[in-house]
């Protein structure tokens, strides 16, 4: 596998990954797209060849099929030509949202199980594609340190999703169902299990106790009588949280409250619509204070023991691995470590990690044989990356208990194709479904069998196998390590460290016209940039003038596409999310003054935003960085603008 000889340099394995800013592998992708499709032709015809042709070869000379040809025509041309108002995400100069180009091997994988339609329901209706998402769980499981082997009764066990929201709403669901479960085998009273002595115990036991407690119930199961059997699992049904709904189960459970999840500030907006959706309710939701945009572990650690004290059950303390908006990373170490302590102490609850963002970045941390790398190893080839905190959070992320993932982000692959995966598949029997119409007979033993039937198990009711089909064959052509799909992260940390020193030798050029200043290094390959017009002590009006900026960076589909030279996004910096301290350094950086924060309705700093996905951001083939070109468009226009 080639490596990159020098900082920056572009593997040229890469080179075959895309269909190219310039569309230089065009006849690669129309080679493998026709290929395929000839051969989905021929596999149709020698289904059955002795049937006749049900579509006459003379049908294409009729009038009504030629009109058909012609609205079909016509209406694809249509479409063709409104999409050139798409945003450029394959384009170098695209630097907005959290999205670039697709890989080939995704791209083609896709494009050719379209045709045959696979519903990843159940193996009745996607016989290939259920193994592969199967499959697609345990690639991502290693590459998160998981135990991956289904040999292994404690294998994790993972699934595709339309996106993050909803694999975090998946981990509110199976973290409430274990939980749940060991009250309700107190109240249906089963004999022989060791149970907890009350229902605060039960309600609080670690998430590795709950499953434990779990496989006893079911190895009492299979001990029983048929009879005994059914009795007893109709028994422990009619007292779950599922069956009776949040509010039957906790007015008979009056010692027990609603549990919380704790979240970091930063979070996505996803966690408060799970709460809503699950019936937690918002106010269950409790948002943490930050330190440096990362979630302040001694917040987490004060907002625990105020629940132990209170006996407020917990449910899930949730850490970000990239934040959507700055790409930080949150310390996934020091919640792991807060959950083994207060679970010694009484108080249970699962972590979980919302990687959506920066799941992909954990290659760099595999080796070959899916061991972790040392953080030496890692850094070699970077500036700075990884930091401390963030190689000992990525560490950590096989100790916790559920993890999300978007392949789809730093995944490079099509929208929509999320991921959840949880650290035990075992848990996940406390989610399965019946439905005699998809699923037949008795729940299969061996792993791989019992999930062929993953609609039992999953939120949606119908999903694509194309999209699987996608990720799967992209991971087995890169797989998820440092030697393969590590490359391509690889690259986008190198441009977001010279995007980082390309930024500050911006700020000391035009020190004299504008202030401005990187408000936190970048923990990844997102970089935020704060302006603010020299000698401007106003938050409004240092507000204002980013936004012009913006208005020359964002999409304008009023306008043809290649008046933008650059396209970027924004964001904003809240007090609230900030704290006192890190919102007086950010504006005293930027001479601002912290009193006019909410003149005019400014009660937060707007400042521009940078995801440095695209791997050709610095061609040195051509000699070409694009990050270079944007700083000089950025003080062209910023020098533009104030003249103005």
């Amino acid at each position: 596998m080639s490596q990159p000889d020098a900082i920056g340099e572009r593997p040229h394995l890469l080179d075959a990954c895309f269909l190219g800013p310039y569309g230089e592998n065009d006849n690669l992708l129309e080679k493998l797209v026709v290929e395929f499709l000839r051969d989905h032709v021929y596999w149709r015809r020698n289904f059955h060849p002795e049937d006749p042709l049900a579509i006459g070869t003379t049908a294409a000379y009729h009038p009504d099929y030629l009109a058909f040809e012609s609205r079909m025509r016509r209406e694809l041309h249509q479409l063709s030509a409104t999409l050139k108002k798409s945003v450029p995400f394959h384009s170098p100069r695209y630097m907005g949202h959290m999205v670039s180009d697709v890989l080939l091997p995704g791209l083609v994988a896709q494009i050719l199980t379209l045709p045959y339609n696979p519903n990843n329901v159940s193996e009745d209706v996607a016989p290939v594609t259920v193994d592969m998402e199967v499959q697609v769980g345990l690639q991502l499981a290693r590459m998160l340190g998981y135990v991956h082997d289904p040999a292994r009764p404690d294998c994790a066990f993972g699934h595709l999703t339309s996106g993050g929201t909803v694999a975090n709403y998946q981990a509110l669901r199976l973290a409430l169902a274990l939980k749940a479960f060991p009250v309700a085998l107190r109240a249906a009273g089963v004999p022989e299990l060791a149970l907890p002595e009350d229902d605060w115990s039960a309600f609080n036991l670690a998430p590795h106790a709950g499953i434990a407690l779990l496989e006893q119930w079911q190895q009492w199961l299979a001990h029983a009588t048929p009879a005994e059997r059914k009795h007893w699992r109709t028994r422990v049904r009619e007292e779950r949280i599922e069956q009776r709904g949040l509010a039957d189960f906790f007015l008979d459970h009056d010692t027990l409250r609603v549990p919380k999840v704790l979240a970091p500030i930063t979070a996505h907006y996803s966690w408060s619509k799970g709460c809503k959706l699950l019936g937690l309710g918002r106010s269950q939701l409790e948002l943490l204070p930050e330190r440096g945009m990362r979630l302040d572990t001694d917040a987490l650690e004060a907002t625990l023991e105020r629940c132990l004290r209170e006996r407020q059950p917990v449910l899930l303390a949730v850490a970000v691995m990239g934040t959507t908006e700055y790409g930080t990373v949150d310390p996934v170490d020091g919640a792991v470590s807060a959950r083994d302590r207060f679970a010694a102490r009484g108080l249970g609850f699962g972590v979980h990690v919302d990687a959506a963002w920066g799941g992909y970045l954990a290659t760099l941390f595999r080796n070959e044989d899916g061991s972790l790398r040392a953080r030496e190893q890692v850094a070699a080839g970077f500036r700075a990356f990884p930091s401390a905190e963030v190689y000992s959070a990525v560490a950590a992320l096989g100790d916790t208990d559920s993890v999300t993932v978007d392949p789809h982000k730093l995944g490079y692959l099509p929208y929509g194709s999320g991921a959840f995966i949880c650290r035990d598949h075992r848990a996940v029997a406390l989610l399965a479904e019946e439905a005699d119409y998809v699923f037949h007979g008795a729940t299969p033993k061996d792993y791989l069998s019992r999930y062929r039937s993953l609609g039992q198990f999953i939120p949606e009711g119908s999903k694509s196998g194309a999209a699987v089909a996608g990720v799967y064959v992209t991971h087995k052509v890169l797989p998820l390590d440092h030697a393969h799909f590590g490359l391509l992260s690889a690259q986008t940390i190198r441009s977001a460290e010279a995007f980082h020193e390309r930024a500050q030798h911006f700020a000391d050029a035009m020190a004299g016209v504008v202030q401005a200043v990187v408000p936190f290094a970048p923990d990844s390959n997102l970089v935020c940039f704060a302006l603010n017009p020299a000698g401007n002590r106003s938050v409004a009006a240092a507000n204002a003038f980013v936004r012009k900026l913006h208005d020359e960076l964002r999409s304008d589909p009023s306008r043809p596409l290649q008046d933008k030279q650059f396209f970027g996004s924004v964001t904003t910096l809240r007090p609230d999310a900030l704290g006192e301290v890190e919102t007086r350094r950010i504006l005293d950086a930027l001479g601002l003054d912290a009193a006019t924060l909410g003149e005019d309705g400014d009660d937060r700093l707007m400042i521009l935003r940078h995801t440095l996905m695209n791997p050709y951001l610095i061609d040195r083939e051509n000699g070409i960085s694009y990050i270079d070109l944007y700083f000089d468009h950025l003080a062209s226009r910023v020098r533009a603008l104030l003249a103005g």
